[in-house]
């Protein structure tokens, strides 16, 4: 089955320096900038950690990556200096950048364990991830705290981790990598990025007058006043990570019918977890469940971003189902309501998430039976060098609460595969892992189907 990974006895410490603020390394303008109203969002309002692991390098010996990756930062810092500002609110909850310089918070730290030994220990839900991006008290806030959290910890015998924490308001994960490279660039020595930082989050906002022309099932309100629906309590929730490798993608490809047409492993896999999970949910089978997919728009026909727009650029269409029909249908049925959901995007239905924004008071998604997810595989979070060559490890750190990331990962066998981190409440967790191994077992579809949209 697609196995998942159980670290409770990998132990180490971690002895870490005071905070500090790295500032732009030159002056920088002293301005207030605008969000996109794709950016400010309410379903953006929140802190995403992610992480980096990388090896040792014979080539790099008596180099520091605390220090190489902190002068780099303060560089980099000159080309992207909103980052070092702080987030302000304006009338109808429009966010700004106060670009103030402040700084970024950075964390000078070392680790009592070899990179070996973390094993596949290093994949989401990393044990001991609290040691590895310390959460500074009164950081953690949207408004008025830092915009990016960076600790950087030294392991035994070569080797560091990099790790980030970042208000996702301010920038969406090719946002990120493009940030993380112009660091990457100035530690080789690079005089400038080389993607320089386009600022333009006008392109995003709503139009004049605002007008709401498509159908967004995820931002839709949905009462769940009895608590049924896929009810979630934050302070009681399991969280656990899940990987895929050639075998178990294979058995999910084997159920379905060639009629289906070309599906991405992404497909598949999400509409694997999406049919899982509201098994295990037991939902009421007259409920209706979404799965909302994160959708980038870059480089997407019609679409005008530049390159080195850096400001939160994707969607999340929602596909929508009754629970008794996506949990007694073949895999097939969910696929073809996520390929359905997938074809709604475009520039006009971009424009009318922006103009929902504005006409709605920048509501929150769906929370009630929804699920989203995100694929990360090919934002290339491994390729970041700082000099030590690629990461062994990529991406996000963990799930939160009902969103998934998908990322590329090779385990300790050398089986290359994704890697799909979840949080369930202890019980629904036992059902959906009893399931996925149900699933990712299978051979044959669980009946033939012509039509079922």
């Amino acid at each position: 089955m697609a196995s998942s990974v159980s670290s409770a006895a990998l132990v180490f410490s971690v002895k870490r320096c005071d905070p500090e603020f790295i500032r732009p390394a030159k002056p920088t303008p002293r301005e207030v900038k605008q969000l996109s109203d794709i950016d400010d969002q309410e379903g953006v309002r929140f802190q995403i950690p992610l992480i980096m692991f990388y090896p040792s390098n014979p080539l790099m010996k008596g180099k520091d990556p605390v220090k190489v990756i902190r002068e780099a930062l303060g560089k980099a810092l000159v080309y992207y200096y909103p980052f070092a500002g702080r987030l302000i609110e304006g009338e109808n909850r429009k966010l700004m950048v106060d670009c103030t310089g402040e700084g970024v918070l950075f964390i000078e730290a070392d680790a009592d364990t070899t990179l070996e030994n973390l094993g596949d220990a290093i994949q989401p839900m990393c044990p001991c991830f609290e040691e590895l991006l310390y959460d500074v008290p009164g950081s953690g806030e949207i408004l008025g705290s830092p915009l990016i959290l960076i600790q950087v910890t030294r392991l035994r015998y070569g080797g560091f981790v990099f790790a980030l924490r970042l208000n996702h308001t301010i920038t969406d994960g090719a946002g990120l990598i493009q940030f993380l490279n112009a660091i990457s660039d100035m530690a080789k020595g690079l005089s400038a990025p080389s993607i320089l930082p386009i600022w333009q989050r006008e392109l995003l906002n709503a139009r004049n007058p605002p007008l709401i022309t498509r159908m967004h099932y995820e931002y839709e309100e949905v009462n769940n006043t009895n608590k049924t629906l896929m009810a979630m309590d934050e302070n009681n929730l399991v969280h656990r990570s899940f990987f895929f490798g050639p075998k178990e993608i294979s058995a999910l490809r084997n159920q379905l019918p060639s009629s289906l047409g070309p599906c991405s492993t992404f497909e598949v896999l999400m509409a694997c977890m999406w049919k899982c999970r509201t098994i295990a949910f037991a939902v009421d089978p007259d409920e209706v469940v979404r799965l909302s997919c994160i959708t980038n728009i870059r480089g997407k026909p019609g679409f005008d971003l530049p390159p080195g727009y850096y400001g939160n650029a994707f969607v999340y269409p929602a596909s929508i189902a009754k629970a008794g029909m996506l949990c007694t249908y073949p895999l097939e049925y969910a696929i073809r309501l996520l390929k359905k959901a997938k074809a709604e995007m475009s520039k006009e239905y971009v424009m009318s998430v922006a103009d929902l924004m504005v006409i709605k008071g920048r509501p929150p998604f769906t929370l009630p039976g929804n699920y989203l997810v995100s694929d990360v595989t090919r934002l290339g979070f491994e390729d970041v060098d700082f000099g030590w060559g690629k990461a062994v490890y990529g991406g996000a750190a963990r799930a939160l609460s009902i969103i998934s990331f998908c990322m590329r990962f090779k385990n300790r066998k050398g089986e290359e595969g994704k890697v799909i981190p979840i949080c369930l409440p202890p019980l629904v967790m036992e059902r959906f892992e009893h399931e996925l191994k149900r699933m990712t077992n299978k051979v044959k579809p669980d009946r033939p189907t012509t039509s079922m949209l």
